[in-house]
């Protein structure tokens, strides 16, 4: 989906975003200036922005001496750009930072501080990446790693006449 042209209502506090042109990148990103401080990407935008080498001065400048509502961040929120209720996904590998995925259009909201924070835990997308796929090792990998252990120690068990069977069935039983 391209850029949003049309004005959108935050998906966190209701109020009217503000369009903050990104010179660089020549795209608007929405930002709830008047409510919550939250930040909707478009599809694809935020690969733009996502790492701390990525400008986003215009962002910083606009929430530069703002102060932001609180809002309630487990509600589930409902897109401005296509009105599809939005999913909550971490972009952390630490998985401290939740944010907001719309499955239909690709609009990706942050609350308050968010940007700034995923941008600062991981300063490429590669690194928070490779992070993602070691916790998930960490945390699946060994699981499957031992459920692996087991399936081979109950087919060395099998009998003779099994392990001929498995041979004539399944091509890749050892």
């Amino acid at each position: 989906m391209a850029d949003t042209t049309k004005i959108i209502n935050c998906p966190a506090c209701g109020k009217e975003m503000t369009k903050i042109f990104m010179s660089k990148e020549g795209v608007n990103i929405d930002i709830c200036l008047n409510g919550c401080g939250g930040i909707l990407f478009d599809n694809r935008e935020l690969k733009k922005f996502d790492e701390y080498s990525e400008n986003i001065d215009e962002l910083k400048q606009a929430i530069q001496d703002k102060t932001f509502e609180q809002t309630d961040e487990n509600k589930v929120r409902i897109c401005p750009v296509c009105n599809t209720s939005m999913v909550k996904n971490s972009v952390s590998a630490k998985g401290d930072i939740i944010i907001d995925e719309c499955y239909n259009c690709g609009a990706k909201f942050f609350d308050h501080g968010e940007l700034i924070k995923m941008r600062e835990e991981y300063p490429t997308e590669k690194d928070r990446r490779q992070a993602l796929l070691s916790q998930t090792y960490n945390e699946i990998g060994s699981k499957i790693d031992d459920l692996e252990l087991k399936n081979n120690m109950n087919l060395a068990k099998r009998s003779k006449f099994l392990k001929a069977m498995d041979k004539l069935f399944y091509k890749d039983v050892s």
